[in-house]
């Protein structure tokens, strides 16, 4: 990283100081969108948690379901909108977040998310088809391409303008229990989940499930949550996530520094400060719908526009000096 040269010392009434670009400010706790994950194995109860806990976050949800339509047997309880996948390209969910941003809906579940690692079009399809199409079937270089996609669409879940609930599954195998009896029985359990190593990191709260429908939270910034073990999380669950989330000051919402982005009106200027106030909150992956309809991400879209602003500037410029 390159650093720009120090500026002269100056002196405070505490003694001399010096100013740099790396200014230190006093940390506060700001409201929050929910960034949720639940790995379990095949039928602990995943959707059906990830909507109980997206009822308690909002009233407009959108599901985006790569199990087949498992989500609408679910539809006689919870009220939501579903987008069924059966293709699974890491930048397909990018725009389809981009579309439920611009539909408005305050929470998205994605079940699952391991279809984006493992299924057709997926993240290991992605590396293998640039490792072939490239690099005589080096995997190194097929990573090296496909990271940057898997970057956005990791980008877009923790930048979305509301709340995002996702699922994972998580291979199975069997252990040897001792029951009541003394016998010795098999039990089913669930495994580490379908999806790259460290995924989780980008999550506020974890949680696993088994087929005894329990979660266990796993990782918490939460201190309320941490540890904590729930049999058949209810509605009570997710609205002490959103207690949390909701203990803090109000930030500006990621809605309005999308519409100043979208105001045709916003100037070369306008538009640099308003890129600075969305890398200040790391909010340059959000996604996006741009004034053409066309998917984009919030950094990315103002830089277009800034670029095209200055070009129009230019043209303008050498206008006048033609004409003089």
């Amino acid at each position: 990283m390159a650093y720009a040269p120090e500026a002269p010392a100056s002196t405070t009434a505490e003694g001399p100081t010096k100013h740099t670009r790396f200014q230190f400010t006093p940390a506060t706790k700001e409201q929050s969108k929910a960034r949720v994950a639940l790995d379990g194995p095949s039928g602990s109860g995943k959707t059906y948690t990830a909507l109980t806990i997206a009822s308690a976050l909002g009233s407009h949800i959108a599901v985006i379901d790569t199990e087949r339509g498992s989500a609408r047997k679910y539809a006689n309880e919870f009220s939501f909108d579903v987008l069924e996948l059966s293709f699974f390209s890491p930048d397909d969910l990018v725009e389809a977040l981009a579309a439920a941003s611009a539909a408005g809906y305050d929470v998205v579940i994605v079940d699952s998310m391991s279809h984006f690692w493992s299924g057709s079009g997926g993240m290991l399809e992605q590396v293998d088809q640039a490792s072939k199409r490239g690099f005589s079937g080096n995997s190194f270089g097929g990573w090296k391409e496909a990271r940057p996609m898997e970057r956005r669409m990791v980008d877009a879940l923790v930048a979305y303008p509301g709340h995002v609930v996702v699922t994972m599954r998580s291979k199975t195998d069997y252990v040897l229990e001792t029951n009541d009896r003394g016998k010795q029985v098999p039990r089913k359990v669930g495994l580490k989940p379908e999806q790259r190593e460290g995924l989780e990191y980008e999550f506020d709260i974890v949680g696993s499930m088994d087929y005894e429908n329990t979660l266990v939270v796993t990782k918490s910034r939460a201190r309320s949550l941490t540890g904590a073990v729930v049999r058949e999380p209810g509605i009570e669950f997710g609205h002490q996530i959103k207690a949390w989330l909701e203990d803090g000051t109000k930030v500006e919402p990621v809605e309005d520094l999308i519409s100043a982005a979208l105001d045709p009106a916003a100037t070369f200027e306008q538009l640099g400060a308003l890129m600075g106030k969305v890398r200040a909150r790391r909010l340059e992956g959000a996604p996006m719908l741009g004034a053409d309809g066309a998917p984009a991400t919030l950094g990315a879209y103002i830089q277009e526009r800034g670029k095209e602003l200055r070009r129009a500037s230019q043209t303008g410029n050498d206008t006048e000096r033609g004409a003089a």
